[in-house]
């Protein structure tokens, strides 16, 4: 971590470079917008500022009515609230580019009136993350508009690089409005109080993703050094909570969509950090940061799809981001084919945007990633990508335990990726409500082992607790493929189960007519006595079908097929209708396997084969 006196040296020197310089972005009348607004592969992103732009000038901003607001309180649902609330700040950053990228006049006024409504807000945190009712609300510390959640603390730095980029040809009051609110909101209940948000010390994405933007903001807003300086190092030390969340390996236990939104706005920060100090403080540097950001070039199964544990919904590549990786640490990055669409992220987040647009670097792109298999240790999860005849063949399986952030109660779950589908798939995040974080939680599919392939042991599940864990007994990789032994009798609390253990030997068999690749499941057990059932599950976002002892299920690119004995298990398969991430329909189907010959003594082996767009079908 880096010393105060460090900070304050830092901070309070006399600079070379002119303010408008020492944030890494063009000022307004810089020729570099002209030159991104001719650039070939930000076209499509142009064409959709433009028309976001359009739509904001030509209709008013959306209500955030009191109806609206206790919605969650009421109801549980976050919606709608939600939507109308990240629409304004869609707007906010769709005129604010118009405006440097078109120098579209007509601007003005739309852009005046969306961050005069974004300053009357009553808060700018989420119903969801604020106390609930309002006994409690009044209550706490901090009223509501002066809480700091992910949410104020995103706000506060939107408003203030808005400020940095279009305060030019804005009205005196809306500076006035922005200062004085973020000032109000944010600065003095964090700064002026010496007892600490929560978010200060957890090791999650809050401690990167309040420290990294309150951080930004401060270093756009504040002019008194020493006031900055002691600023800075209250948030560079939430940064430093959050690289405690991480082990050696760099892996990320939230999952790869929360990768980029915590390491992103640490990274974000640093960037800023490091060119106002004109390179006298730098985050980056060392091997954990490095060590990080090869996280994502880790979990990737082929192009945009990457391993999904945990509360992962689709994921975007945010090129920017990955680009300034590359060039600053040298890690290697996921293969990149086009900057993500303005509303990839469906709560317009600022610096994704305004990052893909400045450091994306087209020369990275269509670069592969290299094959064999990857051992995240810390996390106790493996990852295996293949490739023949230009389709990739991936696998994934995960250890951990049953208390990890974002948990799901996951342990030996295991995915099959075949042409870019994940046809034995981990269904990720469910949409979030007040119960996806209450007590309910388990209940949920997307949490609870009903979602995942995981076997039932005498009608039991796996239950949520630091204590139900995987012990990893073994691992190797080499140019046929990947083994690896799991210890999974602490995953279940099963009277009389004395041991479990799930053991995967994937392995590559390129260049034959039938399958490429293979997983044989093995999952072994002893009882005290004879258990009274068991049932394996596998799951999958595709619909099987079951044949003469067979079940496929097939993608656009290829197929899986496993074979068992119709002499030793029941199937059954289900689908079950629900919700994802963002809130649309989706069928997770599942796959029973009831085994009919019971002993205290139970060995089961299950053979996938994974083919290509064409598999001639009975070969190996």
């Amino acid at each position: 971590m880096i010393s105060f006196k460090t900070l304050r040296r830092e901070l309070t020197a006399e600079r070379s470079l002119p303010a408008s310089l020492r944030y890494g972005l063009p000022p307004r009348e810089s020729p570099a917008w002209t030159r991104l607004r001719e650039q070939p592969h930000l076209q499509p992103l142009l064409r959709e500022i433009r028309d976001f732009a359009r739509s904001a000038r030509e209709t008013p901003p959306p209500l955030l009515t009191f109806e609206r607001f206790q919605t969650f309180e009421a109801q549980g649902t976050r919606r709608e609230y939600e939507k109308p609330y990240f629409e304004r700040r869609g707007r906010l950053l769709a005129l604010v580019l118009d405006s440097l990228l078109e120098d579209t006049a007509d601007n003005k006024q739309a852009l005046e009136n969306v961050i005069w409504d974004i300053c009357n807000e009553y808060t700018w945190c989420l119903p969801a993350c604020l106390p609930a009712g309002a006994a409690n609300a009044a209550a706490g510390r901090v009223p509501p508009e002066c809480q700091v959640d992910l949410f104020a603390a995103e706000t506060a730095h939107a408003l203030a690089e808005a400020l940095l980029l279009a305060g030019d040809m804005l009205n005196p009051w809306i500076e006035y409005r922005i200062r004085t609110e973020i000032e109000r909101r944010v600065f003095r209940p964090l700064f002026n109080d010496p007892v600490r948000f929560d978010w200060e010390s957890r090791s999650d994405n809050w401690s990167a993703v309040c420290g990294g933007a309150v951080g930004m903001a401060a270093l756009l807003l504040e002019k008194d050094g020493q006031r900055l300086a002691g600023m800075i190092e209250r948030v560079t030390r939430s940064l430093a909570c959050f690289l405690e969340g991480y082990g050696e390996d760099g892996g990320c236990a939230e999952g790869l969509g929360y990768w980029f939104y915590g390491f992103g706005y640490y990274v974000y920060f640093s960037d800023m950090l490091k060119r106002y100090t004109e390179g006298g403080l730098d985050l980056l540097a060392g091997g954990k940061p490095r060590a990080i950001a090869a996280f994502p070039a880790a979990v990737t199964l082929s192009g945009r799809r990457a391993v999904n544990y945990s509360d992962v919904g689709l994921v975007t590549l945010h090129t920017g981001l990955l680009s300034k990786l590359a060039h600053e640490l040298g890690t290697p990055i996921p293969e990149l084919d086009k900057v993500p669409p303005f509303c990839a992220d469906a709560s317009y987040r600022w610096p994704h945007v305004i990052r893909n647009l400045l450091w994306t670097d087209t020369e990275l792109f269509g670069k592969p990633l290299p094959e064999g298999g990857k051992w995240l240790a810390n996390l106790a999860v493996a990852v295996d990508r293949r490739r023949a005849g230009g389709i990739d063949f991936a696998f994934s399986a995960k250890g951990g335990h049953n208390d990890e952030p974002h948990n799901h109660n996951d342990l030996g779950q295991f995915i099959l990726h075949v042409g870019g589908d994940n046809l034995l798939a981990d269904p990720g995040a469910g949409e979030y409500s007040r119960d996806y974080f209450g007590p309910e939680r388990y209940s949920l599919l997307h949490n609870s082992a009903e979602g995942h392939s995981v076997p039932a042991i005498n009608g039991r599940l796996q239950q949520a607790g630091k204590e139900y864990a995987a012990t990893v007994r073994r691992w190797s990789s080499d140019a046929g493929g990947t083994d690896l032994e799991l210890d999974l009798t602490r995953a279940y609390a099963v009277p009389g189960l004395e041991s479990f253990r799930r053991s995967f030997s994937w392995r590559w068999h390129p260049g034959g007519a039938g399958a490429q690749a293979s997983l044989e499941l093995t999952d072994s057990f002893e009882f005290a006595d004879r258990p009274e059932s068991l049932a394996e599950q596998f799951v999958s976002l595709h619909a099987p079908k079951l044949a003469d002892g067979e079940i496929r299920w097939t993608g656009e690119s290829g197929s899986i097929a496993l074979e068992y004995d119709r002499s030793a298990f029941a199937a059954e398969l289900d689908a079950v209708a629900t919700t994802d991430f963002a809130g649309r329909p989706q069928t997770v189907y599942r796959l029973r396997l009831e085994a009919l010959a019971l002993s205290d003594r139970l060995r089961q082996t299950f053979r996938f084969r994974c083919f290509g767009p064409t598999p001639r079908e009975g070969e190996e």
